[in-house]
């Protein structure tokens, strides 16, 4: 039996502390691509009684989240453009925005094109700046350091809603891998 070797590949051309940060918040997103590869026709399933939230839903609130998170590290606000491109975080219920009919491929592309923006902002930072406070929600303030924890550990909990929507339709359907 052949054993894997888990670890965090840190980018070399970040400093050191910014570098192993980045590097949790890439290993969960090539993990979530690898958790969605053939889910093209799941992608707006909601569970067996149509009430949970879609992949597509969650893939497009964590491009909307992340896409925030750019904006904030460098304490910005995000351009209103980007908002009426992508849409809310949440609806005026509070519950994630109702998508559908969006293929696989384009909700990754934008999620893709996301994570290149925070990887570029992420590059720009020394260890230094990751002690600088950034404007959060609702009045709240956070470190930079904080704010790319965060947007690792958001993914890695949507990674596991994504993950027994799956399962849920496998149950149902299983001839689905």
């Amino acid at each position: 039996m052949i054993l894997k070797h888990y670890d965090l590949d840190p980018d070399l051309f970040m400093s050191p502390i910014v570098g192993l940060l980045h590097s949790m918040v890439d290993y969960n997103y090539q993990r979530l691509l690898r958790l969605v590869e053939g889910c093209e026709n799941v992608i707006d399933y909601k569970g067996p009684d149509n009430d949970l939230n879609s992949i597509g839903q969650l893939l497009r609130h964590l491009t909307v989240v992340d896409l925030h998170w750019v904006y904030r590290l460098q304490g910005r606000e995000i351009p209103n453009e980007k908002i009426n491109e992508f849409g809310p975080m949440y609806d005026v219920e509070g519950k994630l925005p109702m998508i559908q009919g969006i293929s696989l491929d384009v909700l990754l592309s934008e999620y893709a094109g996301v994570q290149k923006q925070l990887k570029d902002v992420c590059m720009r930072f020394e260890d230094e700046d990751l002690n600088n406070i950034v404007p959060f929600e609702k009045g709240n303030s956070a470190s930079i350091r904080w704010g790319i924890w965060h947007v690792a550990d958001h993914s890695r909990h949507h990674y596991s809603n994504i993950a027994y929507l799956k399962k849920l339709y496998q149950s149902q359907n299983p001839l689905f891998e």
